[in-house]
């Protein structure tokens, strides 16, 4: 039995003319938001005032959409300029791994974000004590977000390790068409000549702890949140409170919505054009729409990135 050493991605589109036209919106698409994370970043880095836990974790989170849209778009971007769409076996499994590691950790990430408001709003007394007030500082606690952060990545790359493993028991022999614009587990199952039944349940039960779990926990966290928001008698108060978490749930709700489509299915559905449209949002979108989310009602972060674009010398 001939195995398959290469995948064939079949891109977004078909039709040749719309190339061009995909190959500028998405580098536009990835300029604007490795330049948007980066902003984000240089922003919380040089303000004293942003060098609490939450920044932390927005910081990281810029990082991480860094990686999530580097992985996928310029690989997809380089195969548009040579009109080769063909992917070595290799290549693919190592996007699948570095793509499922950053997701992952986003899974984690965003749940030590809503724990961290729950701390801070309904907690308040013992939040410097449970949560490192000063980042730099206090970084061997237990529950301080360096801990958190390092316990997101070994999580993420248990699981992304795992899948990959899994993968190379599989057999390929053809055909090698992949329609996508990246590798993925649900599309190359669909490629597979021998079973892959283990491969589904490790997808479903993994994808259960990777995103069923934290949402539960991120839906306990607000419910808490809410209920100890209600209850601050200052009106502007409660709305910095509100925005604050209103930027977190809506970044929550775009990255777990497509995510629980894409993966929480059991391979029982062809590759179609509702997965490119997934796979946009997760590789593309989210990541280019996070840094306007965290900054559209945040004075301040609005007036660190000012200071960072604009220089602190024409600002004294």
């Amino acid at each position: 039995m001939e195995h398959v050493t290469e995948f064939i991605l079949l891109g977004l589109v078909e039709t040749p003319e719309l190339l061009p036209l995909v190959f500028v919106l998405f580098l536009f698409a990835y300029l604007l938001t490795v330049g948007g994370n980066l902003s984000i970043l240089a922003a919380i880095l040089v303000e004293p005032k942003l060098h609490t836990p939450m920044y932390f974790f927005l910081g990281n989170l810029s990082v991480l959409d860094v990686g999530c849209i580097t992985v996928t778009v310029p690989s997809m971007l380089s195969r548009l300029l040579s009109h080769k769409r063909a992917v070595p076996y290799g290549a693919c499994l190592t996007q699948l791994f570095f793509f499922h590691l950053l997701v992952g950790v986003d899974c984690f990430l965003l749940t030590a974000m809503a724990y961290d408001r729950f701390l801070a709003i309904c907690r308040p007394l013992t939040y410097s004590a449970r949560m490192s007030q000063m980042v730099q500082k206090h970084p061997h606690e237990p529950f301080s977000p360096w801990i958190l952060v390092a316990v997101s990545w070994a999580c993420a790359l248990t699981n992304a390790l795992i899948h990959t493993i899994a993968l190379t028991t599989l057999n390929f022999c053809g055909p090698n068409e992949v329609n996508h614009f990246y590798c993925d587990l649900p599309q190359l199952f669909q490629l597979s000549c021998s079973s892959t039944q283990i491969n589904e349940l490790l997808l479903f039960g993994l994808g259960f702890l990777m995103t069923g779990l934290p949402v539960v926990l991120i839906i306990t966290s607000y419910i808490h949140v809410a209920a100890a928001v209600l209850q601050i008698r200052s009106v502007e108060g409660r709305k910095k409170a509100f925005f604050t978490c209103g930027s977190h749930l809506t970044v929550v709700c775009l990255f777990y919505g497509t995510g629980i489509f894409n993966y929480m299915r059991l391979g029982t559905e062809e590759a179609s054009d509702k997965d490119k449209g997934v796979g946009i949002f997760n590789t593309v979108i989210n990541p280019m729409l996070n840094p306007l989310i965290y900054s559209l009602r945040n004075p301040d972060v609005q007036g660190a990135l000012w200071r960072v674009l604009v220089g602190r010398r024409l600002l004294t």
